[in-house]
């Protein structure tokens, strides 16, 4: 079976090149490239990266390609990010990314030619009946799933996963026993490809600042200025740099360009129990009837505990084609943020169903 993999100059897709040579499998090489010539910072980091992955290809003798992907990059990715932003949304551009650039844009760059696109990913495919199912990861702190909730069916139908059973600790253990050039560099914390930079600051080249009041909403007392309602997500408690703290950004006006903070681990207004999935994703068939109450358990961000709840799904209209998907949780939630994913599982958390954007409404 032809497979090619997407290397990112880490440790854990170094790992994954090296499982699968032991597997007898010799995939062909790329690096997606999607920083911006003339960006300092990015080209930086980039230069780094394909170092790291030109010595991994010498190593095991295999090809290595550059795949430009920029403009594919900043059309769909940032624009998505920003629209979102700019809206006072909270985006995810990693899940974007996944199903926009590397298992969508590079499909149709180079990745049409392979019947498998394997990557560094944390998570498990797991055939039954002729299906491909999204597993969860056995280290939860890792597990990815959340990342490839969006992922089309045919992509699911590709996409490869060689270290997906393995904990962290087992994968930077090979890849220092197998002296792997990026055996102690550090995961990277940035968006996407986008490595070291600072996601505000990122945002600061497309929408600059738009200074306006932060107002304590249970008082109304003003207690300071932002720079920017977009520098901020639902639940955020860290940077908002205020005395008297902690405090917690629980509401955003976006007309009136405020945005309301709350002071207190107990306050209610940081947590709620339910919310609203807009645009349902399922990644491998559907798996409930169209109407009914459902137990299951979900995400509502990048975290190593799912939580239990139910989905309560509503019949299909025109509008909604799908149905609704109204999601309740068993315990309090702190900072559901509209715009960001909801990523549904069955019972036991062992598959992810799929994912809908959190609403308002």
């Amino acid at each position: 079976m032809n497979t090619c993999l997407l290397l990112s100059g880490g440790v854990d897709s170094a790992v994954a090149l090296h499982l699968l040579m032991e597997q007898g499998i010799e995939p062909d090489l790329y690096y997606i490239k999607i920083g911006m010539d003339d960006d300092a910072d990015l080209t930086c980091t980039a230069e780094e990266d394909l170092e790291m992955c030109r010595a991994l290809a010498h190593r095991y003798g295999r090809p290595l390609e550059v795949i430009d992907l920029q403009q594919e990059y900043w059309d769909r990715v940032v624009s998505y990010t920003m629209d979102h932003v700019r809206r006072g949304l909270t985006p995810n551009p990693d899940v974007m990314c996944n199903r926009l650039i590397k298992f969508g844009a590079f499909e149709e760059k180079a990745g049409h030619q392979y019947a498998r696109i394997a990557t560094g990913h944390y998570a498990q495919v797991l055939e039954e009946n002729g299906q491909r199912w999204l597993a969860t990861a056995p280290d939860p702190v890792k597990d990815q799933t959340d990342f490839l909730a969006q992922l089309e069916g045919w992509q699911m139908q590709k996409i490869m996963l060689p270290i997906g059973h393995l904990m962290k600790a087992d994968v930077r253990r090979i890849a220092e026993e197998q002296h792997l050039a990026p055996a102690h560099r550090k995961d990277s914390q940035g968006i996407c490809f986008l490595g070291k930079i600072n996601y505000n600051d990122f945002v600061r080249r497309f929408l600059g600042e738009r200074p306006g009041p932060v107002i304590d909403i249970e008082t109304g007392r003003k207690i300071g200025e932002h720079r920017g309602y977009w520098f901020h997500t639902i639940g955020q408690r860290k940077g908002l740099g205020f005395g008297g703290g902690p405090w917690f950004v629980v509401k955003k006006d976006i007309e009136e360009n405020i945005l309301y903070v709350s002071h207190g681990f107990d306050t209610v207004l940081q947590y709620g129990r339910s919310f609203h999935l807009r645009d349902f994703h399922f990644l491998t068939g559907d798996p409930f009837p169209q109407e009914g109450t459902f137990p299951i358990t979900f995400k509502v961000r990048h975290t190593d505990r799912w939580r239990r709840g139910t989905l309560t799904r509503t019949a299909p209209t025109a509008d909604s084609p799908e149905g609704v998907f109204h999601i309740e949780g068993e315990e309090r939630i702190q900072g559901i943020a509209p715009g960001q994913f909801g990523v549904i599982y069955t019972p036991d958390a062992k598959i992810c169903v799929g994912s809908g954007e959190i609403s308002v409404g």
